[in-house]
């Protein structure tokens, strides 16, 4: 067989033609896929508005607690009404209409407050806060009464709030949260980030917690921090202390050193209480013998 005959036998081989057929569709297949995403994003043609659509972590700050916003119930309220008692809060800024992403990041959240053994409006305190002025205190409600309803876990009277309010007091706190989105005219939508926040009883931001999907570890641990370890057990606090939260990873991770430092000083705790309980039983044998060695004597005499 000459080089001519292989080289016709190699173009109609299967795998010539796979890669003649596939390798061009796979090509073009890819291209319509990044066409149809760079025209389906709300702001691909406005540079500017994708660069607001972010979260600049303000860790450490107070937010203005005398905004005004009002409730589920229609009544108008400040801030400061759901700081207090030296519970921490868990904040959420979203929009009541959104089509997708709002209600997904309300999901996770309430399946991560019913994963806790602890009660919202005693040990720490829910806050929803929509970002779109147009929003009623009806329409808050309403999605109040879905959530607070499918949760297993109880809920005091106000431990989950749901509040809606002007442009210019959502922005604000927005602003003060570092919470950055964008509002597409075009499309009636809002496009934001997906993220909560933990907040001290003063206002202070403690944490950031990313994504759809709020981890029990990461919620818990983070709730133990924006208390300053006045909720939860001992045993949380012991916790809290053998973890410590890891930007890359976004959330707490085990620290081999706090742990050690734990082992060392429960070690030294332990071997402290078992020799103590043998130096009391040698004392205690040494003064029962010293008795009966004295009434031996007495006795003979």
């Amino acid at each position: 067989m000459n080089k001519s005959d292989c080289s016709e036998n190699r173009m109609h081989s299967p795998q010539h033609i796979v890669r003649r057929i596939l390798v061009p569709a796979l090509i073009f297949g890819m291209v319509v896929i990044l066409a149809d995403r760079a025209s389906g994003q709300a702001t691909a043609s406005n540079p500017e508005s994708l660069r607001q659509i972010n979260v600049q972590e303000h860790l450490g700050d107070t937010i203005p607690l005398d905004l005004e916003f009002t409730n589920h119930r229609g009544e108008q309220m400040t801030l400061d009404q759901y700081f207090h008692g030296e519970k921490p809060v868990l904040m959420t800024l979203v929009y009541y209409d959104c089509p997708m992403l709002c209600t997904l990041v309300l999901n996770g959240l309430r399946d991560a407050v019913d994963s806790l053994s602890w009660i919202p409006g005693e040990d720490y305190q829910l806050v929803t806060v929509s970002i779109d002025p147009r929003e009623t205190a009806d329409l808050a409600k309403a999605k109040r009464e879905v959530y607070v309803n499918s949760l297993n876990t109880q809920v005091r009277a106000d431990g989950w709030a749901f509040l809606v309010g002007e442009e210019s007091q959502s922005r604000r706190l927005a602003d003060a949260l570092g919470f950055r989105y964008y509002y597409d005219e075009k499309k009636d939508i809002y496009a934001h980030p997906a993220v909560s926040y933990i907040l001290t009883e003063s206002g202070k931001i403690t944490r950031y917690l990313y994504g759809i999907k709020v981890r029990k570890q990461n919620l818990r641990l983070a709730l133990l921090e924006g208390a300053r370890g006045k909720v939860g057990s001992a045993v949380d606090r012991v916790l809290l202390y053998c973890y410590q939260y890891n930007p890359d990873e976004e959330g707490y991770v085990l620290m081999a050193g706090n742990v050690m430092k734990l082992g060392g000083g429960l070690t030294v705790l332990v071997l402290g209480t078992v020799l103590g309980i043998f130096w009391w039983r040698e004392r205690k044998g040494a003064r029962i013998y010293r008795t009966h060695t004295t009434e031996g004597q007495n006795g003979r005499q």
